[in-house]
């Protein structure tokens, strides 16, 4: 249900557009001047602000200069029974979505609300769409272990070396991968990912080299492999300590070949791609054990990176919770909010088993369930939930 916020000294005004509103199902608040006003906006996220001009202590000039240097997104009609036309101008410059005159003609200012809520709406789709566009990846902390990783980033990136990324689940292993590519001389060209943990042994080989018309019972149609998708760009190979022996032959002859044979077909392929694998496994250990071939790590590990637990950089906790409160508020439409010092402390404290991951978990959560600043007593009743 949208929710509208009335900004008006008369309370007669505000009862009069609160039924007309409820009864249109809009859920309104109301605020009695232009400081009660600016306290709701700060504590709670509007659809729409319908805000009088002329009021005591703060006026609606003034609220609206305040909400829009707090970076709001919310449409701001200006109502007013002194309206002139410089008055309406003024306001419509200074950022108003629109000015309605009082006494306010109620099929005007319905119309106004909803076309003020539609440009709203593709506002923040423009924005979501931009920000997918023109999304780049980079690795936030300053912590001795990070600047280790960017400064390797850096001298690798523009090289063919392969390299091979390990690490704990969460530490951000696609993110180093991702920001790899995107510094690479292949960044304009596709970076392919595939988990060779989430696909069945017996479909690797398949997902990974194609297959052709009938090569087995469900392939109806010949199918591209990821290495022929990924042509001329990346091949992101993650969690490659859980592939079988037989894919990781095929993996070893087309990083020694640059050749790749589909399933169910004897024709092989020539294929240009970077190759960068990741695995949250021991390899050296899994080789002893058999489980994965000693010439494929030495075909992968050209380069060693390793991205270590969120408990070996807690420093750069702080930097990643505010990067992750943009994020997520931007992402969700959220109201901005800040992290108390002592929050960021708490946090701090906590033993995180789930990484970098679990972190932006706990954000989202704090985000969604706490008021405008989250304090440690908001760490200690949330972040572990029982």
């Amino acid at each position: 249900m949208p929710r509208i916020l009335i900004v008006d000294d008369e309370k007669s005004i505000r009862k009069a557009l609160r039924e007309i509103l409820e009864y249109e199902d809009f859920k309104v608040d109301e605020a009695a001047d232009g400081a009660e006003g600016l306290a709701a906006l700060q504590k709670e996220k509007f659809d729409i602000v319908l805000c009088d001009i002329k009021m005591p202590k703060v006026d609606g000039m003034e609220v609206l200069d305040k909400a829009l240097d707090a970076d709001t997104d919310t449409p701001i009609i200006m109502i007013s029974g002194h309206g002139t036309i410089e008055t309406a101008v003024e306001a419509v410059k200074k950022g108003a979505y629109d000015f309605i005159a009082k006494p306010l003609d109620l099929n005007r200012l319905l119309v106004t609300i909803r076309n003020a809520m539609d440009k709203s709406k593709l506002v923040t789709e423009t924005k979501v769409l931009k920000r997918k566009v023109t999304k780049t990846y980079d690795m936030i902390g300053d912590s001795k272990p990070i600047l280790q990783i960017k400064e390797m980033v850096d001298r690798v990136a523009p090289t063919e070396a392969r390299v091979l990324i390990t690490g704990s689940n969460g530490t951000g292993k696609e993110l180093v991968a991702r920001w790899l590519h995107e510094k690479s001389n292949r960044a304009g060209a596709p970076m392919v990912e595939v988990n060779c943990a989430a696909i069945p042994s017996e479909l690797i080989e398949s997902e990974l080299f194609g297959h052709e018309k009938g090569a087995f019972t469900s392939a109806v149609a010949q199918r591209k492999g990821k290495f022929e998708v990924a042509e001329g760009g990346t091949i992101f190979l993650d969690e490659i300590g859980d592939m079988s022996l037989s894919a990781q032959a095929k993996v070893l002859r087309a990083l020694q070949e640059n050749k790749i044979t589909r399933v169910g077909g004897d024709k092989e392929f020539k294929v240009n791609v970077r190759v960068i694998a990741a695995t949250n496994k021991d390899l050296q250990n899994e080789i002893k054990e058999n489980r994965f071939r000693e010439d494929l790590y030495h075909r992968l590990s050209v380069i060693l990176i390793h991205v270590p637990a969120l408990n070996d950089r807690k420093e750069d906790i702080p930097l990643l919770v505010e990067h992750f409160a943009k994020l997520i508020s931007d992402e969700q439409g959220l109201p901005q909010k800040t992290f108390s010092k002592e929050s960021l402390k708490e946090l701090q404290k906590i033993n995180w088993t789930g990484n970098i991951r679990e972190l932006r978990n706990v954000v989202e959560r704090l985000l969604i369930l706490c008021d405008k600043t989250i304090t440690d007593k908001d760490v200690a009743a949330y972040a572990r939930p029982k």
